[in-house]
């Protein structure tokens, strides 16, 4: 058994990774489960903590979100994880809850068993989308979740709704979970062309638009029954430069927008538009969120829940996160960055 953890940190704001070996963390509340990485997905969310400084509390800073691994060691009261599990999890950045190095501990509630027919790389690409989509539903729009244990059994219902950024990895999971909560609606979504039947005949959108098409407003409007859509959830900020996408909704309907935070100020919209600013920290918040990972793994127990975009391997070991950070700094499409550990 390893005594040491690698673990890749940024000094101050804008730096690069450093490696430094320190001693394997240790389980610290009975409630805590320390997993082995095996697999590291990059996100975002990584770049902006890393070059901006977005809700870094201090530096040096452990980056890392995503991620999958075996349970190596559990507190007391850890009832569903066993040691030689094979897990995916939702980490922290920080320090010894981050996915940037070979041990991280979490909570138990962050963490679900992988099933054995996924690899390692394509279970770390589940948590932070998935997290964030359901933030989507149950705060942004406020659906019900019935696939959630304890989650909101009634909520808003609607018809149709326009997903924008489709082929991101919270617009995939967007579109899946959707499907799942409220199985009748139109489910509508954008991206590039080459993405349309990932998003359709995988994920289940029922169609999809070119993101720049000139006439996407009418393209909408006449898929939605020429009335318009009665709620459209922005998967990567759209609406801030795109601003005739509010034309699609139907003037006479809810006009609901859930506009997910990107780290930059919220998303001013029309009158009449009732527009709610959701985020994966809005977890605390959400009717049975502590179950949130329960639920997903009886997900992919009951392959419910499909891989949300192909997943890239940029490389194989930790010392690759820099690489994989630099070519998510250039721009990432339909797709999802991993390392191999």
């Amino acid at each position: 058994m390893a005594l040491q953890n690698i673990k890749y940190l940024v000094q101050e704001k804008g730096g690069q990774l450093v490696a430094m070996s320190v001693p394997k963390p240790t389980i610290v509340e009975p409630t805590e489960v320390m997993i082995r990485l095996k697999a590291v997905a990059i996100n975002p969310a990584d770049c902006k903590m890393i070059d901006q400084g977005h809700r870094v509390a201090s530096w040096p800073l452990v980056a890392g979100l995503d991620g999958s691994g075996v349970v190596e060691a559990v507190g007391d009261k850890v009832k569903n994880f066993a040691i030689g599990d094979e897990v995916v999890a939702m980490f922290a950045s920080g320090d010894r809850g981050a996915s940037f190095q070979n041990f991280a501990v979490v909570p138990e509630m962050m963490v679900a068993k992988k099933p054995s027919t996924w690899s390692f790389e394509n279970a770390a690409t589940l948590g932070v989308c998935y997290l964030t989509a359901m933030m989507a539903l149950g705060i942004g729009l406020k659906t019900r979740l019935p696939f959630l244990p304890g989650g909101p059994k009634n909520g808003f219902t609607p018809s149709s709704v326009l997903i924008l950024g489709g082929s991101s990895a919270l617009g995939a999971a967007v579109i899946q979970l959707l499907r799942l909560a409220v199985p009748d609606c139109l489910v509508l979504a954008t991206s590039s062309p080459q993405h349309h039947k990932h998003l359709t005949s995988i994920l289940g959108a029922d169609e999809a638009f070119d993101r720049n098409s000139t006439s996407l407003i009418t393209e909408v409007k006449s898929a939605s029954g020429s009335q318009g859509v009665d709620a459209i959830i922005d998967a990567v900020g759209a609406g801030s430069s795109q601003r005739n996408i509010f034309d699609t909704f139907n003037p006479s309907g809810p006009q609901k927008y859930a506009q997910v935070w990107t780290g930059d100020e919220e998303i001013q919209v029309p009158s009449g538009v009732d527009s709610v600013m959701f985020r994966g920290r809005d977890l605390l918040h959400l009717q049975g969120g502590n179950n949130i990972m329960l639920a997903l793994q009886k997900l992919l127990e009951d392959d419910s829940y499909k891989l949300p975009l192909p997943v890239h391997i940029v490389g194989d070991g930790l010392e690759a996160l820099q690489k994989g950070l630099d070519m998510m700094r250039q721009g990432v499409s339909g797709e999802k960055l991993v390392v191999s550990v």
